[in-house]
C-alpha cells in the first residue's frame, strides 16, 4: 500500500538527513565574535578570596583578581596580571583585613 503520509514522512527524514550531513551544528566551532576567556570561578571566605582559572581555549588569558573590602579604610586590593596559557591552571589569592564584599574575575587577551 503506497500512502502519501508515508511518503511525506520518507521525504521529511532525508532532508533532515541531508541538512544534518551540509551544515554542522551551530556549536562546531565558535563565531568570530565569541570570547576566548579562561573559566574561573571565585570564593570568598571570611576575609580571603581565592580566584581558580582554568584557560581551555588556545590562546593566552591573562586574568587579574579584584577585591573589594566591606571597611571603607581597608583599601581595595588587585592581583597582578597572570597569563593562563592553553590548557593550563593558576589560582590567584588576595586578602582584606576584616571582610570582603565582592571579588571578580577581568580577563585581557594574551
Amino acid at each position: 500500500m503506497n500512502c502519501p503520509l508515508r511518503r511525506t514522512a520518507a521525504l521529511l527524514f532525508a532532508t533532515a538527513a541531508l541538512a544534518g550531513a551540509v551544515c554542522p551544528p551551530a556549536s562546531a566551532a565558535p563565531g568570530p565574535d565569541a570570547t576566548l576567556e579562561a573559566e574561573c570561578s571565585t570564593r570568598v571566605r571570611g576575609s580571603h578570596a581565592t580566584a581558580d582559572c582554568f584557560n581551555g581555549n588556545s590562546t593566552i588569558d591573562r586574568v587579574q583578581l579584584h577585591i573589594e573590602c566591606v571597611r571603607w579604610w581597608d583599601p581595595d586590593m588587585d592581583t597582578a596580571p597572570v597569563a593562563v596559557t592553553p590548557a593550563r591552571h593558576v589560582a590567584l589569592t588576595q586578602r582584606c583585613w576584616l571582610g570582603i564584599r565582592h571579588a571578580w574575575v577581568t580577563h585581557t587577551p594574551g
